[in-house]
């Protein structure tokens, strides 16, 4: 595989295009705007013409209704991919091709192979790739990161995490494409992806993992419930709870450390408040903790603003990309280990393959 260093844009505004103008995209439009002295939008892409049209209004951008046509008439430097989860692969690839910078939202593609075929595009055609984990740029997760770092906790004993929305049938109803697994994926590949990202960037690397999928209730091929248990090189063990049929609203989105010399539990509806935190060795700050908590408008956290200033940044040949092709790719792995544990009635170990 030949990999080219990715151009530098440090001369003028990036310009940024969103493909796929649905649910997800809003965040990312409020995001750009945050950022528009370095970057502006430029073009909207949708295959639903009136989507594609709601947002060319609302914008005051060009719209278009495939990425061809977009390639062919806008000079879009960077593209945004909002579209379901099992085309990512395919459009990250034909924008790589094109010369275009990719943004993808998570996961960043069903199969694990198909993330692979991501990155080496990318590489090959001399443009990043980044993969959306915009959690991990909350405060209070950054704060939860931090004290990891410093082993405040020592040796870690434990780990929980839990997911306990609700996603009623009519969410699902509203694209064909939802609650499949070629295009979607089940509740741990979509809804609690950033949370099982936190599993690996958190903790350390994970050495193997024991899971149970159902579909309890919900009318769609994948999952809308499922456990698994967690053990990672260090020696510490953990469970991931997940279920998308909590009455009657979001409950919870938390993650519990227990370790040798502190416990720390950030909950809420989205790990936006720190609930507990205690230390052997205290820090003078620690009496603040609590100032990285904040009122979520909706599960996906404050952090796209922060995740564009490194996407821009990284662009202009000023930072590293913190979540690049690669960087996906271990939360994916984790997530293709816990489905096939749970298909095939065993334990599975990490990493799939060496």
């Amino acid at each position: 595989m030949e990999y080219r260093a990715p151009y530098i844009i440090n001369d003028r505004r990036i310009r940024f295009a969103v493909i796929g103008c649905g649910r997800i995209s809003d965040r990312h439009f409020d995001a750009l705007a945050a950022h528009g002295e370095r970057a502006e939008l430029v073009a909207v892409c949708d295959t639903d013409p009136q989507q594609a049209q709601a947002a060319s209004a609302r914008y005051g951008v060009p719209g278009y209704y495939s990425i061809a046509s977009l390639l062919a008439h806008s000079e879009a430097d960077v593209a945004v991919l909002c579209t379901p989860s099992g085309l990512h692969p395919q459009h990250a690839m034909e924008l790589a091709r094109a010369g275009r910078h990719v943004v993808t939202e998570k996961p960043m593609a069903t199969r694990l192979a198909d993330g692979k075929r991501m990155v080496a595009t990318c590489d090959e055609q001399g443009v990043h790739l980044f993969v959306v984990k915009q959690n991990r740029l909350n405060p209070t997760l950054q704060r939860l990161k931090r004290a990891f770092v410093q082993r405040r906790f020592g040796r870690i004993y434990m780990v929980n995490v839990n997911v306990f929305w609700t996603r009623p049938q009519d969410y699902y109803d509203q694209a064909p494409w939802r609650g499949t697994w070629e295009f979607d994926g089940g509740a741990f590949m979509n809804q609690a992806s950033h949370y099982v990202d936190l599993l690996d960037w958190l903790v350390g690397p994970i050495e193997s993992v024991h899971a149970y999928t159902a579909t309890l209730e919900r009318n769609i091929e994948v999952e809308d419930t499922g456990v698994a248990n967690i053990k990672w090189r260090s020696g510490a063990l953990g469970s991931v709870n997940v279920t998308m049929l909590t009455y009657p609203r979001n409950l919870e989105g938390s993650i519990t450390v227990l370790g040798e010399k502190g416990t720390a539990v950030v909950g809420g509806v989205a790990v936006n408040e720190i609930k507990h935190w205690e230390f052997a060795e205290k820090e003078d700050d620690d009496a603040a903790v609590t100032d990285a908590n904040y009122s979520p408008t909706s599960v996906y956290g404050v952090g796209h603003p922060a995740y564009y200033n490194n996407v821009i940044s990284t662009i202009r040949g000023e930072a590293k990309p913190e979540t690049d092709g690669r960087e996906g790719l271990r939360s994916l792995e984790t997530l293709i280990a816990i489905y096939t544990s749970a298909r095939d009635g065993r334990r599975v170990s990490l990493p799939l393959e060496y």
